[in-house]
C-alpha cells in the first residue's frame, strides 16, 4: 500500500520547521532546517508492529537523512521513540552509512550513490529487523531478551509498534522520496531464525562503541579453511561487525598477477562488505599495477615476510624459515628497519599483525620492543598515514605499544587475520583495548573516508 499520493502531504504531519517539507515534481522533498515528517494517514491506523516497508529515495551530496519506524509524532527534536534506518552517503561527522540500523547495527561502507534513486526495504517480524539496499541484505538484527537499550539518543528504544517518519536532518541536507509503500503483517508473526539470543557483554559493547562512532568493523577477514562468503556475511550481520574480506596477493599466494586480483574483485561485486588486498612479501609492488590495486577499497600488509642482511627471505610465522635467532638484538634492529621501510615506501593503508615476533623470541616481547624501536615504527606509521591494526587473533600490539601510538597521533583498526571460521571472533581484544587505552572514535581509521594510499603512493607500483 502506497502511503504517499504523489500530489500532497495528505496523511503526513511535519514537525518543527514545517516548511522544510514540500511536494516537488511528485516527490516528497526534504530541504531546510530540522524537521520530521510523520505518517498519520488511514492505512492500518498509522500503527504498525510487523511489516514490510519499501522507500525509494535520492540524496544530494552531503545529505544526512533517515527513515524511522515504530515511532510517534513529536513536535521538536529527533524522535525519541522508535528506530532509524540511516540515510547518509557522503555527509561528514557521522560514520554510519545508508542502510544502518542506527546505533544498533552500523554500516561503514557507502553502498549507494548520491544523485541516484535507491530502494530501502525493511522487514520487521517479531524481534527481527532486516534491511536491504537495492535488494542486498545489509542488516539482520534480532533483538535479544531483554533488549539492549543504549544510553544517549537511543535510550528507551525497543521493538514495539508505531508509525513511520522521514527525516530532514539539517539545513543543507537535501533528500527526495518518491515512494513509501508498506505491507502490514499480522501482529503474531514469529521471529525468524530460531531462538532469540541473549545479550552478553561483548554484544552490548559492540553496540555501545558503535554508538560512540567507533567503527565496529573487522578489516582483516579471509575466506579460508572452508569458510564461505555466505557464512562470513551471515556472521558479520549476526555479530554486528562489518567485514573487510581480503585476498592474499603476492609471491606464491592466491593472487599473483593483475588478472587474478581482478577476478577476486569481480567475485565480490554487489556484496555488503569492504574488499581488501593483503599485500604479501616485498615483491608485491612489482607484481600488480597501480590501476588494479586501486580497485580495492584498501590495501594492508605486515612485516612478517622480509629478507635479512644476508639475503635470507623468511616468513616469520614459519620456524623452519626463521631458523635459530642467535642475536635477537640484531634481528630486532633489522625487523624495525624493514618495517619502517614498508611504511615509508609501500602504498598501504593499514599495518597488519603489528609488532609480531617469531615464536622463538615472542616471550621477550616487552623487552625486545624497546621504546626507541617502538618510536621508529609508530612515527613512520603516523608520518605516512598508515593505520595500525589491533589484531584479535594474536592480541597485538601490546597495550603499552597502543598507548604510545595513541599519544603520537596514530590511528587504528580492528582486524583478525583468521585462519578459518573457528578463530573469527568479535573483536574482543580490540574492545578491551578501547577501554584499557581510552581510545575514542577520532583514533580510528575508516577506509574510503579520504584519499587511499594507492592515490598517494601509486608510483611505487608499475
Amino acid at each position: 500500500m502506497e502511503l504517499f499520493d504523489g500530489r500532497s502531504l495528505e496523511g503526513w504531519r511535519p514537525s518543527e520547521n514545517k516548511s522544510s517539507w514540500k511536494v516537488v515534481e511528485g516527490q516528497l522533498a526534504a530541504q531546510g532546517p530540522r524537521s520530521h515528517l510523520f505518517y498519520t494517514g488511514p492505512v492500518h491506523g498509522a500503527d504498525f508492529r510487523n511489516f514490510e516497508l519499501e522507500v525509494e529515495a535520492l540524496t544530494r551530496p552531503a545529505c544526512n537523512s533517515g527513515v524511522y519506524f515504530h515511532t510517534a509524532y513529536q513536535e521538536r527534536d529527533f524522535p525519541s521513540k522508535g528506530f532509524e534506518i540511516q540515510i547518509n552517503n557522503t555527509a561528514t561527522g557521522e560514520r554510519a552509512k545508508t542502510g544502518s540500523l542506527y546505533d544498533l547495527r552500523n554500516l561503514y561502507k557507502q553502498f549507494v550513490a548520491d544523485d541516484r534513486w535507491f530502494k530501502i526495504h525493511a522487514a520487521v517480524r517479531g524481534r527481527n529487523v532486516q534491511i536491504r539496499l537495492n535488494g542486498i541484505l545489509v542488516v539482520d538484527y534480532t533483538e535479544p531478551v531483554p533488549p539492549v537499550i543504549p544510553d544517549g539518543p537511543a535510550k528507551g528504544r525497543y521493538l514495539d509498534r508505531g508509525t513511520f517518519a522521514l527525516q530532514c536532518h539539517n539545513d543543507g541536507s537535501q533528500a527526495r522520496f518518491r515512494s513509501v509503500r508498506v505491507r502490514p503483517l499480522p501482529d503474531d508473526v514469529p521471529t525468524p531464525g530460531g531462538p532469540v539470543p541473549a545479550a552478553d557483554q561483548i554484544f552490548r559493547q559492540i553496540i555501545d562503541e558503535g554508538r560512540r562512532n567507533i567503527p565496529m568493523a573487522d578489516f582483516h577477514v579471509h575466506l579460508k579453511a572452508g569458510l564461505t562468503l555466505e557464512q562470513a556475511l551471515a556472521k558479520s550481520r549476526h555479530d554486528g561487525i562489518e567485514y573487510g574480506i581480503a585476498v592474499n596477493c603476492g609471491q606464491a599466494n592466491t593472487a599473483q598477477n593483475d588478472q587474478e586480483a581482478i577476478q577476486f574483485v569481480e567475485s565480490m561485486k554487489g556484496q555488503p562488505c569492504f574488499v581488501a588486498m593483503q599485500a604479501e612479501g616485498r615483491e608485491w609492488t612489482g607484481m600488480f599495477s597501480r590501476g588494479v590495486a586501486a580497485m580495492f577499497d584498501y590495501i594492508f600488509t605486515d612485516s612478517m615476510t622480509w629478507t635479512d642482511n644476508r639475503g635470507k627471505r623468511m616468513r616469520l610465522w614459519m620456524p623452519d624459515e626463521v631458523g635459530t635467532i642467535t642475536d635477537p638484538q640484531e634481528f630486532m634492529d633489522t625487523l624495525v628497519d624493514r618495517t619502517v621501510g614498508i611504511l615509508e615506501h609501500e602504498p598501504v593503508d593499514i599495518y597488519a599483525n603489528p609488532t609480531y615476533l617469531p615464536d622463538q623470541i615472542a616471550k621477550d616481547y616487552e623487552q625486545l620492543w624497546t621504546g626507541e624501536r617502538r618510536r621508529k615504527v609508530i612515527e613512520a606509521a603516523v608520518r605516512n598515514r598508515v593505520a595500525i591494526e589491533i589484531n584479535n587473533r594474536r592480541n597485538l600490539p601490546s597495550p603499552s605499544f597502543l598507548r604510545m601510538a595513541k599519544a603520537a597521533g596514530a590511528t587504528f583498526t580492528f582486524g583478525t587475520n583468521n585462519a578459518g571460521s573457528g578463530d573469527l571472533g568479535r573483536c574482543e581484544y580490540g574492545l578491551r583495548m578501547v577501554e584499557e587505552c581510552k581510545l575514542v572514535w577520532q583514533d580510528f581509521f575508516v577506509p574510503l573516508a579520504g584519499p587511499k594510499a594507492i592515490e598517494r603512493k601509486g608510483e611505487a607500483l608499475h
